[in-house]
């Protein structure tokens, strides 16, 4: 056990390197599919976990560190790319996922004295609260020939002693969207709770499917993507993302949209699109939730609130993903291991977002986005990566929206009971909010967000302004 490190309230118990079991896997080379190449401009991804846990550090250590570590590397075997590494060569085209022997994934053990209570809970906290908690990918390796060899993933796991601990897993999107991560914890976690004994579950769980040539590729997207990243800045292969806030100024919170108050809110939408002649929609509890939180908080940006200036003219940008696993024009099996994500982008004039019928208007937008991706999962896919280079630029309008209910983040039991907390820990840098399903409440949404305090309030009150004057309803 490596030698203890304190770093403000948290003490580093060991470092180590988990691979998949010896010669288990063989050394493999997986291609990028069209999939796979928009995640050149994403930033780093961090999922973080939280379970009850009331006995001291040592009982820890020496009960369930050892099971988490073992199901670890018999999960790694299947879940192969996320010890893996990007490889990058000069020519961007040739980029690739590559698993050779021995190869690994950063593991990190630690002890924090901060408040669990307070890490667990959805009242606001100072975002770098979380910071001790969360791992950093290991720096790229830069090869004689130029080829840059990037670690898919890096995990920490934080013990508070006598309260719980946290897994927090770092990686890059290249390894897979959020139903590949979720698929690979929920696997790690039935496995850890079987006390590693695949043999008496391996009926109730199913193995990834990596076979990435059922990928089509119809427009030839791939080819597009590559020669538009062939004419972008090298510097984006620092995986920058889209939007990169940066400040510490910022305090992290959720809100819970319950049943009742979701059920509300989609019947006020309908009935307002149907006042306003909006053809039959299907207003969902995403679409509302998205579209109510967007214009919420574009109403409180405080810089914005003058509507006489040219910059209530400019366009404000929501970005949302949506699973293709199961479209017909794909047809891959659910299991399927890699990015399958398609992107939409909503843009509406800030003046409409701020109006009277900010909300409703979004909603509209977002649903026919949405019921885009049933018609045609690739319209406008070819502009996507032009696309999103002018929306990042700097001082655009952008939200993008992270998580889904539909992981079922709530539903990870490593043997110690479901999570207290789970969050997208990267929201924070990255101008996003998070969705998930509610631990407590069935069928209702929860959100995290990550703001300036002062931004928080107001937030926080046209918020709840909005909601009462729905209730009254």
């Amino acid at each position: 056990m490596a030698h203890l490190r304190k770093l403000d309230s948290l003490k580093i118990i060991e470092r180590c390197q988990v691979s998949p079991p010896p010669n288990c896997v063989p050394s493999t080379t997986l291609p990028l599919t069209f999939f796979d190449i928009p995640w050149f401009f994403c930033n780093s991804i961090q999922r973080i976990f939280f379970y009850q846990f009331p006995h001291p550090t040592h009982h820890f250590l020496q009960t369930a560190l050892p099971i988490l570590k073992h199901s670890l590397s018999l999960s790694l075997q299947h879940f192969f790319p996320f010890a893996s590494n990007l490889i990058v060569p000069p020519q961007l085209h040739l980029s690739h996922i590559r698993y050779l022997h021995g190869d690994s994934l950063s593991f990190t053990v630690a002890e924090s004295t901060a408040d669990f209570t307070l890490l667990t809970s959805h009242s606001p906290q100072d975002v770098r609260n979380w910071h001790p908690l969360l791992p950093t990918l290991p720096t790229p390796r830069l090869e004689q020939d130029g080829t840059r060899v990037f670690p898919l993933m890096a995990i920490q796991v934080t013990v508070f002693p006598n309260s719980g601990f946290s897994i927090c897993l770092t990686f890059n999107h290249f390894a897979g969207d959020g139903k590949s991560l979720h698929h690979f914890i929920k696997f790690w976690a039935s496995l850890c709770k079987a006390k590693g004994d695949l043999a008496s579950i391996e009926t109730s769980l199913s193995l990834p499917s990596h076979e990435r040539d059922k990928v089509k590729d119809p427009k030839g997207l791939k080819f597009i993507y590559f020669q538009e990243l062939e004419h972008c800045d090298s510097k984006i292969m620092e995986f920058a993302g889209l939007v990169r806030d940066l400040s510490t100024n910022k305090v992290r919170f959720n809100v819970v949209l319950d049943l009742e108050q979701v059920e509300k809110l989609k019947k006020w939408v309908s009935l307002k699109c149907a006042t306003n002649d909006s053809g039959a929609l299907h207003i969902s509890t995403f679409v509302v939730a998205c579209s109510t939180i967007w214009v919420c908080k574009i109403r409180s940006e405080e810089k914005k609130a003058n509507c006489f200036s040219q910059e209530c003219d400019e366009l404000c940008h929501l970005v949302f993903l949506a699973d293709c696993r199961d479209l017909p024009e794909f047809s891959l099996p659910s299991t399927y291991f890699g990015n399958c994500l398609t992107s939409y982008i909503v843009a509406i004039k800030r003046s409409e977002l701020v109006g009277k019928s900010g909300i409703v208007g979004a909603a509209n937008s977002i649903e026919r986005q949405v019921r885009d991706l049933k018609s045609d999962a690739l319209r406008n896919a070819e502009t996507l990566m032009s696309d999103y280079r002018e929306i990042g630029k700097p001082g655009k309008s952008v939200l993008v929206i992270a998580g889904s209910p539909k992981l079922g983040v709530y539903q990870t039991d490593f043997g110690w009971g479901k999570p207290k907390k789970c969050e997208a820990a990267h929201i924070e840098s990255s101008g996003s909010i998070s969705l998930s399903e509610c631990r407590d409440e069935k069928r209702g949404i929860e959100v995290g967000l990550a703001l300036e305090r002062t931004h928080m309030n107001k937030f926080t009150n046209i918020l709840q302004e909005q909601l009462h004057n729905i209730n009254k309803l």
